[in-house]
């Protein structure tokens, strides 16, 4: 549940929008193609925070009052199983939006990853604003259907892809989402979840993830500093064979 005591206030809800124009998200969010009318509407409800790395944004069950846009950080979506395990379903980067509109109650838990900055819109407030922006409703429309096309996509590919594809295609993710030039060569990623967790997130076990990592290690497509949970990928072409073999 989103409080003032476990956000801490990054900004004055009240500053210019100028500020939007300049946001590192602006780019690969659901602001990217909107006119400045429309960066007013939103600016004028939003508010940017902080949330704590391990905090939730929301509880599944709480009531869902707030929505938002990731800026900085990330963080993971998870739903409970029958049997009281939490299982992650989904990942959010900067640009992605947060949130399920036009329920009542949350029925994910959404939480931090790491410190993620949020630009951060009460529900409510968000809804009367797509009414009033009709154009702005239909971007996040076909937002939408492209998240559910990934999760689509996804799904097939953890049905029809072997232990070591999987391992490859989350790293591709990650490159492609988080990954920066090194200057020795290479992409630096940061792995946001633990080997367990990614175990679940891809349906193995963590010793299978522990070897595929080893040998992705072994062969030199991947380098790993001593205490980080990143890494760096060195031959990115050679993963991008092993999801899609000639």
């Amino acid at each position: 549940m989103l409080t003032e005591g476990l956000l801490q206030d990054r900004t004055d809800a009240s500053c210019a929008p100028a500020r939007c124009l300049s946001c590192k998200a602006r780019g690969s969010s659901l602001c990217a193609a909107m006119a400045d009318s429309e960066l007013s509407a939103l600016h004028a409800i939003g508010r940017r925070r902080t949330l704590p790395a391990g905090q939730a944004f929301n509880w599944a069950g709480d009531r869902n009052n707030h929505c938002a846009t990731v800026v900085e950080g990330m963080l993971k979506v998870t739903a409970s199983t029958t049997d009281g395990r939490e299982q992650i379903v989904g990942l959010l980067f900067p640009g992605d939006f947060v949130g399920e509109l036009f329920e009542e109650d949350a029925t994910l838990t959404v939480s931090a990853l790491c410190e993620t900055d949020l630009c951060i819109y009460p529900r409510a407030a968000f809804e009367r604003t797509l009414e009033d922006h009709p154009r702005m409703e239909r971007m996040l429309l076909r937002r939408t259907l492209l998240a559910l096309g990934d999760a689509r996509g996804r799904m097939l590919a953890l049905g029809r892809r072997n232990a070591r594809e999987r391992i490859a295609g989350f790293l591709l993710d990650l490159v492609e989402r988080t990954g920066h030039p090194e200057a020795g060569g290479g992409r630096r990623i940061a792995i946001p979840i633990s080997r367990g967790e990614m175990a679940d997130y891809l349906g193995l076990t963590i010793e299978t993830v522990s070897r595929q990592l080893s040998q992705l290690k072994a062969t030199g497509i991947l380098a790993f500093a001593k205490g980080d949970r990143g890494c760096t990928v060195l031959r990115e072409a050679s993963l991008r064979a092993i999801v899609n073999p000639a």
